[in-house]
């Protein structure tokens, strides 16, 4: 009985640890919506997540084998060679599509024709239906990873399934904190656009690997979750960091605009 619980609180914290990519495209995505509309997409979009999770699990424990039988194999000698599975070509389908929307977004912050922003803005924020569509294939995507870590951990499934769910739960809880902290403080955005990118490399990499995927005869292997999160932090670090000094430099040139006017007098 102390082991299943144990095994249960280390799922929930594994699963919890594992959705927070899912959470952070599901926050980027819903300011495409609405305003009154974004906090509903956020809620039920997870609550999908944790839909689609219990489903994956009950389907994957039955049908396991035929999500890693290959399917599609090609080799051009000394150029391209892979053995692909189902399940690598959903990882490696979510990990373009993720890094088409953070590039997206990261090139619309940086471009200086504010025609166009103001052209963007008179027209209609993307329809709910399309957004919830994209949600859901990402939905697919991130489940992928988390129901096979919640197979490694336990075989019961029952266990699993309740993992799923508080996690599930729990990055619910955690939706509205992420985007309130994300309105008091913009320029974390460009962070988290910047994380998103990082993520959709990591799905790249992890669905190479899965597809037993070579590059002129080198073999593509998935980034570390340790890596993953080590970046991350250095992210965050130069983040602050950056900050810090700006701040410091205002702060420096306000002093000399004083002294500049005191010397005047």
């Amino acid at each position: 009985m102390i082991d299943e619980i144990l095994t249960l609180v280390m799922l929930i914290v594994l699963q919890t640890v594992l959705g927070i990519d899912n959470l952070l495209y599901i926050s980027i995505e819903s300011k495409n919506a609405p305003l009154e509309k974004q906090s509903y997409i956020r809620k039920l979009g997870l609550l999908l997540a944790i839909v689609f999770r219990v489903a994956l699990l009950f389907i994957l424990v039955k049908l396991i084998a035929f999500f890693q039988d290959p399917v599609l194999t090609f080799n051009l000698e000394g150029i391209i060679k892979a053995n692909m599975n189902i399940h690598s070509m959903i990882v490696l389908i979510g990990g373009i599509f993720i890094l088409y929307i953070s590039v997206k977004e990261i090139w619309l912050m940086i471009d200086y024709d504010f025609s166009k922003i103001l052209e963007q803005k008179q027209k209609p924020k993307t329809s709910v239906s399309s957004i919830f569509t994209m949600i859901i294939v990402m939905n697919i995507v991130f489940s992928f990873d988390s129901t096979l870590s919640a197979i490694a951990l336990t075989d019961n499934l029952w266990i699993m399934v309740i993992g799923v769910i508080i996690s599930g739960l729990i990055m619910v809880w955690l939706a509205e904190s992420v985007d309130n902290f994300l309105q008091k403080n913009r320029m974390y955005e460009v962070l988290g656009l910047f994380i998103l990118l990082i993520v959709g490399i990591m799905l790249l990499t992890e669905g190479g690997h899965l597809a037993h995927l070579y590059l002129f005869e080198n073999e593509i292997s998935p980034m570390n979750k340790t890596t993953f999160y080590f970046v991350i932090a250095v992210l965050f670090s130069i983040d602050i960091i950056q900050s810090k000094y700006k701040k410091n430099l205002l702060k420096k040139q306000e002093l000399k605009q004083k002294l500049a006017i005191e010397k005047q007098k």
